[in-house]
Parts: C-alpha cells; structure tokens; sequence
C-alpha cells in the first residue's frame, strides 16, 4: 500500500539517522523516520542484568534475525548476532558508554601520510578533518558532551571547548595520571556522551555505574533518543514510526529512489514515497538493505554497478587486559579505593600514530581505561570457567569472595582496522530472518597488520598496569574485534569507480539516495566512530539543505 509522498524518509534512527532528520525537519521538509525497534520510555531501561544484556532487549537472537558470520573465506559461515548494534529508537547510541572521542586530522588522509598497504584497499577521505570540524563542535552541543581538551602530541584542533564540564572521575584517575608520566606518556580526560550538569531540559548524571549494555534511566545519556528525538517531533514536520521494518528501497522509472517498502507494526507491508531517501541502518545492514533492493535497473542491488555495495567492511581492532587491586591489601595507601565513583576518565593515545615502521605498522591507536563492567551475573560466569576446566565448591566461593575485596581496572583498544577486498557483507537467500528477508552474510579476512597493532597496544596498556602495582595482571583478548562499531560498506570519495557515495554522501548511481550511518568510510580511525557519524550527518544534511535552497525548494525554509 503506497502512502502519500513525502519530502524525506529516514531509515534509522541512531547516530547518522537521528541528525539527519532533526535538520532536514528544522529547514521545513516533512519527514518520516523509520525505526525497527520500539520506542522504549525511560521506565523501560531497568538495571536487570538478565533483561538488558541477556535477552533480546536491544539485541536480536539469532534464531529470529541473524547475520550470517565466518573468518576467512574458507571457513563456513554461522548464525550470530555479532555486528548488531541495537533495535530500538536511537540505536546503539541508547545502550552505549558514552566514549566521544573525535578523529584526527591524520585519519582523513591515511593513505598519503603513510603510503599504500599491500593487501589493503585503504583510501583518503574526499574531505578533511577542517571541513568537519564545525560539525564535530555542532554535535557535541547538540548531543551534550562532557569533557575537557589538553594539550598531548596527538590532540586534534577544536575551534571550541566542551559545552559541558567532565562527568566526575574516580581518584585511580589520578595513579593513571603518575603511571603514565613515570614511562613517559600522557594520559588524557576522556570525552563522555554524558552530561554532567543539567542541560536543555535533561537532568545530570545519577552515576549509576550501568551505561554500557543498559538504557539510561534518567535521560543523562546523550543518546539520540534522549537528545535529539524531543527536538525533531517538537518542529512539527517529523513523524516517528517505530517498530517498522525496511524492506526496500524501490526505484522510479528514470533511476531514481521513490520510496521504501517496510513492514508495519502490525506486519503489513506498507510503501512511503519520498523524494529524498536516507539510510542510517549501521554499515552492515545499509549494505544488507542496498542488496536486497534489486530491479531490473539495479540487478546487483541498489546503487551497484560498480560493484562496491558491501565490500572495504571495518570494525575497529580490540584488545584488552585487566589489573587486580585488592581493597583490603591497599586499604592504608589508597583508601579511596573502593570509591563508588563509576568513571575512571582517561585514554592514552600517544600511539596514535608511530615515528617509523620499526613495530611493522604506522597507524596505531588509543587505550581507554576503565572500571570492569559491575553485572554480577557476567562476573560469576568468568570467575566459574576460566579456561577449559570450570571451578565449584569451596573454590568458586574463594574467588567470588576475593572478587569483592577487588576493583579490577581495565583498558580497551581502538585500533586502526585496515579494509581488506574480502573482509564484506554480502547476502544470502537461503538464510532470512523473521520478517522473511535475506540476511546480512558477514565476512572477515582481517589485514595481518591489524594484529601486529592490537598486541603493540595491549602490551603498552600492560606497561601502564603494572607501574600502578597491582596484585594482578590478565591479558584477556590481543587478537579482537568490536563489531559494533561499523563502517566502509558504502564508502565515500570523488570517483564512482572506487567509491559508493559522492563527498556529499549521495549515491553516484542514485542522486536522491543517501547513506550517512558508519558505511562512507574509507579508514576507521583509531576510537570509537559514534561522534564522528554524527558530525558527518550535521555536515551531510547542511550541504543538502544549502542545495535544496540554492535549486529553490518549496519545502525548505529560506
């Protein structure tokens, strides 16, 4: 059933999608904005460990929507629900921790700062770090970002400070702070999507320790539900539609994008016409949607000819170790230790970049500190099976006991994840998920550089542990990927030959189709990607805007 034509429709609502809408709605346009996930209330966001985390809350299980997943082209693919980010309105930006840190002026010209990698498809970005940095100090207003900038060797220029003061730090803050100058190095605040202090009608900070994996319940997570959402309903030309699944994105006649094809809440199959169309669905599922929108103009999928839809896929390379501090050893030296305080506040990034190929790669990353995550049930899993042989009885209780007397800190790695020809999304027909659709057929053929990166950062974040001396050292990942944090499926540049998406983020093949979540892409810097889509979607829909006004749009305020 085709419903009447609209301005733009939005698919996704997270970080791209969100402010896309909020300024397509703000210039006059009417907008519709699909979601697949509901739209949970404040209320809904509980701390239940098993509800939140271990149930099909944000994330779908793999019997009902699955991705299709391997390493390697050799190995047979299985049902996961790796390389989800979250079903609900404001996707993962609702369950995230909140880490906001910017990309560098380097990350946008990787390519010719430190030459091409063999067996790498890894590309300059078509604009540069000066083009987006408004768009990163508009974001953070928007949003709501606390923080604050100091000088170290790979600190990015800003042309304004925070909007918002840091969110609290715990004192360990501090010993990061002597460990880091005894070798050597600068720690640095780290940039939260918290805030701080009240801000545009959202209250501060409970410190709840529950950010990562869990709503918040208060609404001080700068979320796009619980930022930008109330602005875009409050202009008056946005409508919401959760619960509504993105089928396809149909075609006109003369090439054009005139619509998408979405199941409804009630499962019925309903077609909103647009004359501009935006997808935000992550880089995984923007590609999974492209290629399932094939015609007899596109038979390969949705602004395919060249053949790009779903190839250069990143993550970003994970690793990580844990440091052991029993309370009750350091209770006389450090009695702030067992400080409620949830925030340990610092990065390290002096390894951002190296001077010289001597460690056989040049583009590095950051370390992120952090408190271990407080879910109990998680927690007593890992004490139970350690290894392959679990423990019972009297030892389990040991470790449980000796697990309460502890604060055990952590670091994380955002690692520089080089895009390889076969690490892709394709999909698979044989395979569909609930609503009846092909599924998104992850593969990964990771770059042998990007571990050489992981285990460079795991051992220096070790070396920052153990000048803090604690009763324990744990490597517990060198050789990782978060794939949540998603991009290059669509990736932009000047040339349709090697690139999905012009600089503006519109499709070569399309010009009324754009793509603004993780997939345009070319190299997926060495932190977590959520601000960064954010500011390109400010920028993306400005220069839209401005064009829509330049052509002389009705629907568009001058």
């Amino acid at each position: 059933m085709a419903l009447p034509e609209v301005d733009v429709v939005v698919v996704g609502s997270g970080a791209g999608g969100a402010p896309m809408a909020l300024q397509l709605a703000r210039a006059g346009l009417k907008v519709v904005l699909l979601e697949k996930g509901p739209d949970y209330k404040v209320d809904d966001y509980v701390h239940d460990e098993v509800g939140m985390t271990r149930r099909s809350f944000f994330m779908p299980v793999p019997w009902e929507e699955p991705h299709l997943y391997r390493t390697g082209l050799k190995e047979k693919f299985s049902r996961s629900n790796a390389a989800w980010t979250a079903n609900c309105v404001g996707g993962g930006t609702v369950h995230m921790s909140g880490f906001f840190y910017r990309f560098k002026p380097m990350d946008f010209r990787v390519r010719s700062l430190f030459g091409p990698i063999a067996g790498s498809t890894v590309a300059d970005w078509p604009i540069s770090y000066a083009d987006l940095e408004p768009y990163y100090t508009l974001a953070e207003a928007e949003l709501g970002v606390s923080g604050v900038s100091i000088p170290h060797p790979f600190a990015e220029p800003r042309s304004k400070p925070y909007p918002l003061p840091p969110v609290r730090e715990h004192p360990i803050s501090q010993e990061i702070d002597r460990a880091c100058k005894s070798l050597g190095l600068h720690a640095t605040p780290t940039a939260r999507g918290i805030i701080s202090q009240s801000y545009r009608g959202r209250p501060p900070c409970a410190y709840c320790a529950l950010c990562g994996s869990y709503g918040c319940e208060v609404n001080a997570k700068s979320s796009t539900q619980a930022a930008l959402v109330p602005a875009m309903l409050a202009t008056g030309k946005l409508e919401l539609r959760s619960c509504c699944m993105a089928r396809e994105v149909t075609v006109a006649p003369d090439g054009r994008a005139r619509g998408v094809v979405y199941q409804d809440e009630h499962g019925v199959n309903q077609e909103q016409p647009a004359r501009l169309v935006v997808l935000s669905c992550t880089a995984v599922e923007s590609a999974r949607l492209l290629l399932n929108s094939r015609s007899a103009r596109f038979p390969k999928g949705l602004a395919n000819g060249s053949g790009l839809v779903g190839k250069n896929l990143m993550f970003s390379g994970f690793g990580r170790s844990r440091a052991t501090f029993r309370i009750a050893k350091r209770k006389a030296s450090w009695p702030w230790l067992d400080d409620a305080a949830p925030f340990v506040q610092r990065s390290v990034q002096d390894f951002y970049a190296m001077p010289d190929d001597k460690q056989g790669f040049r583009k590095g990353g950051t370390l992120g500190f952090l408190w271990e995550h407080p879910n109990p049930i998680a927690a007593a899993s890992d004490l139970a099976s350690p290894g392959e042989k679990g423990v019972f009885g009297k030892a389990l209780k040991d470790k449980v006991r000796a697990y309460r007397d502890s604060k055990m800190l952590q670091f994380e790695t955002y690692a520089e994840y080089l895009p390889t020809p076969t690490t892709e999304v394709t999909v698979d027909s044989s395979v569909t998920d609930k609503y009846g659709i092909p599924v998104a057929a992850i593969t990964t053929d990771r770059h042998p550089v990007d571990y050489k990166v992981v285990r460079f950062l795991v051992e220096r974040g070790e070396e920052i542990l153990r000048a803090m001396d604690p009763d324990d050292v744990t490597r517990l990942n060198q050789y990782g990927e978060t794939t949540i944090l998603q991009a290059g499926t669509c990736r932009f540049g000047r040339d349709p030959a090697s690139s999905v998406l012009d600089p503006d983020c519109r499709a070569h093949e399309v010009p009324n189709l754009y793509v603004v979540d993780g997939s345009f892409m070319p190299s997926s810097g060495g932190v977590p990607l959520t601000l960064t889509i954010s500011a390109n979607a400010y920028r993306v829909a400005d220069r839209l805007v401005r064009r829509l006004k330049r052509e002389g749009s009705g629907a568009v305020k001058g």
